[in-house]
C-alpha cells in the first residue's frame, strides 16, 4: 500500500508539472488567472505536490541501497549553503533563459549577474540539493526521489533551452552572446545592496532550513 501512495504521488508530481504549462491548459489558465495567478497558483501546486511526494518516500517500506555514515550529513550541510545561496540570487530576478524569471523585459545581458554563471541557476540549486540528499539518503524509495530530481536537474535545462529558443527566436542568440562577453569574475563578485541582500537571505534560509528540518522532516541534519 506505501509503495502504491508514493507511485500516486510520484504520478501527480509530474502531471502538475507538465499539463498546466502545455497548450491548450496554459493559455486557458492566464486567461482565467492572469500572469501573475497563474505563476503564484502553479508554484502553490508545485510546493503542496512536492510535500507529498516527500511525505510519501518516508512512508515507503525502507529497502536499503547502501548504508549510512556521518560524513554523508556533513557533505549535505556543506552543499546546501551554495545552493541556497543560488536560489536566493536566481528567484525573482529577471532570466529570460529558463522558467521562472521575474520582469524578464528589464534583464540587462551588461549585468547577468547569476546568469553569466548559468542559464539556469534554479537547475543548478536542486542539482546540489537533489544531489546531496541522494548520497546521504540511500534507501530505495529516496534513491528514487532524489536521483528522479538529480536527473531532470542535469538535463532540463536543454528542454528548457529549446522552448525558449523557440519562443524568443534570434533573441535568444543576441542576448547571450551578450552574457558571454562580461567578464565571469567581475560579475559574480560585483557588489550592490541587492547582491548583498540576497546573499544574506540566502544563508538565513539555509539557517532556517536547518532549524526546521527535524521539526518537519524528522531527521537533524547536524550529526
Amino acid at each position: 500500500m506505501e509503495w502504491s501512495g508514493f507511485a500516486m504521488a510520484f504520478l501527480a508530481f509530474f502531471l502538475s508539472h507538465s499539463l498546466p504549462v502545455r497548450p491548450p491548459f496554459r493559455p486557458f489558465l492566464v486567461r482565467v488567472l492572469g500572469r501573475t495567478g497563474f505563476g503564484l497558483a502553479y508554484s502553490a501546486l508545485s510546493v503542496a505536490v512536492l510535500a507529498w511526494l516527500i511525505v510519501a518516500a518516508e512512508r515507503a517500506p525502507f529497502t536499503p541501497v547502501w548504508n549510512w555514515t556521518p560524513w554523508q550529513n556533513h557533505l549535505v550541510l556543506a552543499i546546501m549553503l551554495p545552493a541556497c545561496v543560488i536560489v536566493a540570487l536566481s528567484i525573482g530576478r529577471p532570466n529570460p533563459f529558463s522558467f521562472g524569471g521575474a520582469r524578464n523585459a528589464a534583464f540587462d545581458p551588461a549585468r547577468p549577474g547569476i546568469v553569466r554563471l548559468t542559464r539556469h541557476p534554479l537547475l543548478v540549486a536542486l542539482a546540489l540539493w537533489s544531489g546531496a540528499h541522494l548520497v546521504a539518503n540511500g534507501d530505495l524509495a529516496h534513491v528514487l526521489l532524489f536521483g528522479t530530481f538529480f536527473l531532470f536537474a542535469l538535463f532540463g535545462g536543454r528542454l528548457v533551452d529549446r522552448r525558449k529558443r523557440r519562443e524568443m527566436g534570434r533573441a535568444w542568440d543576441l542576448q547571450w552572446e551578450e552574457v558571454l562577453v562580461q567578464p565571469l569574475g567581475e560579475t559574480l563578485l560585483r557588489r550592490s545592496p541587492e547582491t548583498v541582500l540576497r546573499v544574506t537571505l540566502g544563508v538565513a534560509i539555509y539557517a532556517v532550513l536547518i532549524v526546521l528540518h527535524p521539526i518537519v522532516i524528522g531527521v537533524d541534519p547536524i550529526p
